[in-house]
């Protein structure tokens, strides 16, 4: 840390009631953002208000500390790295200032965030349409420092497009309001100063007109350098804000933007255009906007494979590709009228057939048109083209798609030439190139694969950035048509708009910031492209051997693997959305970059790379960064390149554990099913704790388990099977696994499932540990204390008990999600021998069982009414596995029975996590997110449905509502059938 860097942060905690963050942990969070550069600043400021925002500037300012705003961190080009202070202005500085619903504007503070925005709009049936693919993290303020675009620009144009104004503050403190004016700025409304700076940027517009209309390309998809053509005579008045935009926030900071907004689209229609080679979709993308689309956007063979790899995404591709094509244009209709949209769609496949596409007709090019009509899979084509970048990004190998030619533009009647061209270009330097996105605005994101970490491909990539600009520029495109500028493409500007145009660059930043406070090294004076020394994989970039618990072979590097699945982590921020899915609760609760996936997955980067000192992976601060970790893993499937941090947190609590040991609160988790036993037969005795206020505070200071909490009731009658097979000898075999919770605590359940699976004909083994010791356990537990060797222990005995069954293909049921799946999961990472692989691929969930009897015609319920509404909410892991559908599903075998899903993330209790003292509260944070108010406000006859142990206690701890399994459900209607005739 720079010399008086101390002094400074002790001002800053003094003046500043939001974070003051200068510890090399939370720097290195804010490091990086969604580029493959690393710069470590100084310092990080979060603060809570605009006036402490402009206090964070002028308190750098006199410590001649440069300033660098940052939203959502996920700018693809480094815009928002840099050594000076970072302000983090997503956290608290977020609100709608004001919206005129009739004249469709809204004013908002920069830290907003478009999904966010838009939620509050849509009830007023508006939207802020600039929709960019990372809309649930991408604040405003960072979009209008972007310019950013959209899918769907060539309606509704770029940020510039759709901003009405700006109020920001000059380097200097000066604040002034960027809007329209008068060439004569009459009515403008700023003192001498701003008036000074308004006249000379009018005057520079003036005077360079000609040069800009020039040297500025003429196409829509241009966002590098300052948009000097915003300050050219006109007809009309000028409007300063758009000197701003696409600034990247080296001039001014940004206090509060004015937005233009548009109706909502209520009915829209896709074509999915297939086609059999890439050049033939590029060419034919001229002529398909000629049916006015909303958007037309590209899918390569790459992305579709990759696509098909992945989990959510299956299903989509499944349904709306036909075949194996070479590419795919996903063309969008949007006409209020819906027969107008379904009009151009049999129009669109008028056009393919002159086109000469046809699917079976030997004289045609092969290809066609699958028209999507249905919203909801509209809706998961969407969330796969904006996931495209990180569908890319999810190939598990050193090489990866890396964004510096990423989104030139060039005139569509040059698209398929300048891609075909490109191609040669790639293969020229011995790689290749994914591409996808607007193939409508003639601007693809292109990524050649490369390894950054070796010379050679660094070399590679500068050749291949100064071949494509050039190839660029003589099509009259834009190097820059929609990411920006920053480290990326700065250095680049000379070529591309000339000598005398730089200079007038350079003229604007001085003359906004003569003092080169705001985010300098942007758009001009960069530094070039290719310095290493600015990487995220310096040349000195190192990760030692690591001995770890869990079998990472399907990653590269050391560690078995385990800094390949580290290093997934490319910073798109996906993690960081506010609703839908689950990821990540713990973000969600404290909007702290330290609490999201990726922040954890940089830490543990710059950790296992030597960058945070020695022993930093079993370090406190360590522990700090994955202590709200509630091992969801959601991320598992939400993250679009699988960063996987609830495997990762068992590899961080296992080295933890080896160097320090465990406490006492790790063991009582821990080894509970090694006790359960013991504590099952002196219950009354072992519940004392919950009924004595002395003992609960011991607990908590000796424990660290909240004085707040009961802990789940032990009792006497715990699960024991008579005999180990239940059920008509003729019956299908199955094996229901009894997990240490409900054997212990709810034994209903198990019961309750018994008695479902006899009643649908099925021959129930509950069969004795081979070994003939303690019941069987999945090692869980152990798991979520780093007691890695003590799991294997218990999954081996698991596996030898259940090995005779799963070869003969009898399916293993599990009613606790998070111990069921256990065996889909951390098995396979502890053991990779075909006997566990056999017990892992008969695994299944009470409920995923019963759809797939009931689908193939097997299972026969005798099944009543028992209520008019059930509300369910999904336990995590159901979710990560894509095992939550089914509970819908047999819930809907109820006659009469009618079933809402709760829409929350994680309940919050986590296990042992909404039990710990030192997280009691974060865990009701994430409960009161959605998932209690939704049970609080449900009518009192409601069923309320869920099957994590740890969903229902804190169900009943937040509401005192009583939420059962649906096992439990079922044998409940089971008891109201109809009596049989």
């Amino acid at each position: 840390m720079a010399k008086g860097s101390t002094t400074l942060e002790d001002r800053l905690k003094r003046e500043i009631s939001g974070d003051v963050l200068f510890d090399a942990f939370n720097r290195g969070r804010y490091a990086t953002d969604a580029s493959f550069y690393q710069i470590m600043p100084a310092g990080v400021v979060v603060p809570k208000t605009i006036d402490e925002a402009l206090r964070v500037l002028a308190i750098a300012r006199d410590a001649t500390r440069i300033v660098t705003p940052r939203g959502g961190g996920t700018s693809q080009c480094g815009q928002t790295v840099n050594d000076g202070i970072v302000v983090d202005f997503s956290k608290h500085l977020n609100r709608i200032i004001s919206l005129d619903v009739e004249n469709r504007t809204c004013v908002v503070e920069p830290g907003i965030v478009l999904d966010d925005l838009n939620r509050q709009l849509r009830k007023h049936g508006l939207w802020f349409p600039v929709d960019v693919s990372t809309a649930s993290r991408a604040t405003i303020g960072g979009m209008a420092g972007n310019n950013s675009c959209g899918g769907r620009s060539l309606r509704y144009g770029t940020m510039r497009d759709n901003t009405r104004s700006m109020d920001a503050a000059l380097a200097d403190g000066t604040l002034l309001h960027f809007g329209e004016v008068a060439r004569d700025l009459a009515q403008a409304n700023a003192g001498d100063s701003g008036l000074a700076l308004f006249r000379d940027m009018l005057d520079l517009g003036a005077r360079e007109a000609d040069e800009i209309a020039e040297r500025f390309p003429k196409v829509q998809r241009r966002v590098g350098g300052y948009n000097l053509d915003a300050l050219v005579p006109r007809n009309t008045p000028n409007n300063l804000a758009h000197l701003l935009v696409g600034s990247e926030g080296t001039l001014a900071f940004t206090t509060q933007v004015k937005l233009k907004l548009w109706p909502v689209i209520r009915n829209k229609v896709l074509g999915v255009c297939h086609f059999g080679s890439f050049y033939e979709a590029m060419d034919a993308a001229q002529h398909l906007v000629k049916l006015r689309p909303i958007a037309v956007e590209l899918v390569d063979r790459t992305m579709l494979s990759l696509g098909r790899e992945i989990e959510m995404f299956k299903p989509i591709i499944g349904t709306a590709v036909r075949g194996d094509p070479d590419a795919a244009l996903i063309v969008e209709f949007a006409e209020e009228d819906q027969a107008d949209n379904l009009g151009r769609l049999k129009a669109l496949g008028e056009l393919m057939a002159d086109l000469g596409f046809g699917w079976n007709n030997p004289q045609r090019k092969w290809g066609g048109v699958v028209e999507i009509t249905e919203p909801a899979l509209q809706t998961g084509i969407a969330e796969f083209r904006a996931a495209g970048l990180n569908v890319m990004m999810s190939m598990k190998q050193e090489g990866k798609p890396v964004s510096f030619v990423e989104d030139c533009a060039v005139p569509l009647p040059h698209l398929a030439d300048y891609t075909a061209r490109l191609n040669e270009i790639f293969a020229r330097h011995g790689t290749r190139g994914t591409m996808y996105a607007h193939a409508s605005e003639g601007c693809l994101h292109v990524r050649p694969v490369l390894n950054l970490k070796l010379e050679k491909d660094v070399k590679a990539m500068r050749a291949i950035a100064e071949e494509t600009f050039a190839m660029v520029r003589e099509y009259k495109g834009s190097h820059s048509g929609e990411h920006g500028d920053g480290l990326v493409r700065s250095e680049f500007h000379e070529t591309m708009f000339g000598s005398r145009i730089i200079e007038d660059f350079r003229e604007v930043k001085h003359r906004f910031d003569p003092g080169n406070v705001l985010n300098p090294g942007k758009i001009v004076d960069a530094p070039k492209m290719d310095d290493r020394a600015l990487f995220r994989y310096p040349p000195d970039y190192r990760v030692g051997e690591l001995t770890t618990a869990l079998d990472w072979s399907a990653w590269p590097g050391a560690g078995g693997g385990f800094q390949g699945a580290v290093e997934m982590c490319n910073n798109n921020g996906a993690c960081r959305k506010l609703e839908g899915g689950v990821m990540c609760p713990s973000y969600r609760a404290t909007r702290n970059e330290k609490d999201v996936t990726r922040g954890r997955a940089n830490t543990l980067r710059l950790a296992i790379s030597g960058q945070l000192g020695a022993d930093a992976l079993s370090s406190d601060e360590m522990m700090d960064t994955l202590k709200l970790c509630v091992s969801c893993k959601a991320c598992r499937l939400e993250c679009p390149t699988g960063v996987d941090m609830a495997r990762m947190k068992i590899e961080v609590l296992a080295a933890r554990a080896a160097k320090h040991g465990l406490s006492l609160r790790d063991r009582l988790v821990g080894y509970l099913p090694r006790y359960a036993s013991l504590a099952a037969r002196f219950a009354p005795l072992a519940n004392w704790r919950n009924k004595s206020p002395l003992l609960r505070k011991w607990f908590e200071k000796f424990a660290g388990i909240s004085a707040q909490r009961n802990l789940p009731e032990w009792r006497r009658d715990v699960f024991r099977s008579e005999t180990e097979t239940v059920g008509p000898a003729d019956g299908h075999e199955v094996i229901l696994f009894a997990d240490t919770f409900n054997r212990a605590y709810e034994r209903e359940n198990l019961d309750a499932a018994l008695r479902v699976l006899v009643a649908g004909g099925y021959r129930v083994h509950i069969p004795r540990p081979a070994d003939g010791g303690r019941p069987l356990c999945c090692g869980r537990t152990f798991l979520s204390a780093g007691l890695v060797d003590q799991a294997r222990v218990e999954l081996d005995r698991l596996v030898a008990t259940y090995a005779p069954f799963a070869a003969r293909g009898v399916p293993i049921i599990g009613l606790e999600p998070s111990c069921l799946l256990t065996l889909r999961d951390e098995l396979l990472s502890l053991r990779s021998d075909d006997t566990a692989k056999s017990i892992s691929a008969q695994a299944l969930l009470f409920e995923e069982f019963l759809v797939r009897e009931a689908e193939a015609g097997r299972l026969a319920l005798p099944l009543g009414p028992v209520a008019g509404k059930a509300l369910v909410h999904g336990h995590c892991h159901q979710k990560s596995f894509g095992a939550f559908k089914p509970v819908e599903q047999t819930l809907r075998l109820i006659p009469d029975l009618k079933v809402e899903t709760i829409e929350s993330s994680c309940c919050g209790m986590a296990g042992a996590f909404g039990y710990g003292a030192d997280t009691y509260q974060a865990s009701i944070d994430m409960a009161e997110l959605s998932l209690l108010p939704a049970v609080r406000g449900a009518e009192a006859a409601a069923l309320i449905v869920a099957d994590g142990t740890s969903c229902r206690h804190q169900i009943a701890d937040g509401t005192d509502r009583a939420a059962v399994h649906v096992a439990r459900v079922l044998a409940m209607s089971l008891d109201r059938a109809p009596p049989t005739p």
